[in-house]
């Protein structure tokens, strides 16, 4: 809801707007833990399936156990085509070019890689 007097926030940045589509299942705070998707924050460097408290798919789970970890080009690979990357995953989503997924993986990690100091 915009305040009186001021313009409605538009999304200039393409990888934000790449986004949009990602937050109707996740969120990039954990605490929003009634999403149908595990939360993004900090997702670079984080091994497949151990988000604690998410219900993931026995595929997910199996996955990062075989040593998966979220970085670049793995979820480029993903966000291209789930099923090839981790056959039996529950994620729905599947597409958006290259440039598009691009956009969102570097968004993402302007958001999500913890700082050096880990606070």
């Amino acid at each position: 809801m915009a305040l009186a007097g001021s313009e409605p926030r538009t999304l200039t940045d393409a990888g934000e707007r790449a986004f949009q589509r990602c937050a109707a299942c996740h969120s990039l705070r954990p605490d929003d833990v009634a999403m149908p998707a595990p939360h993004l924050k900090d997702v670079f460097g984080r091994r497949a399936g151990t988000v604690p408290g998410f219900a993931y798919s026995d595929a997910m789970r199996a996955a990062g156990q075989r040593g998966l970890v979220w970085d670049g080009p793995t979820l480029d690979r993903y966000l291209a085509d789930p099923e090839a990357v981790v056959p039996g995953t529950a994620m729905p989503y599947q597409g958006g070019s290259a440039a598009e997924r691009a956009a969102l993986i570097d968004w993402l990690a302007g958001r999500t890689v913890l700082p050096r100091n880990g606070m």
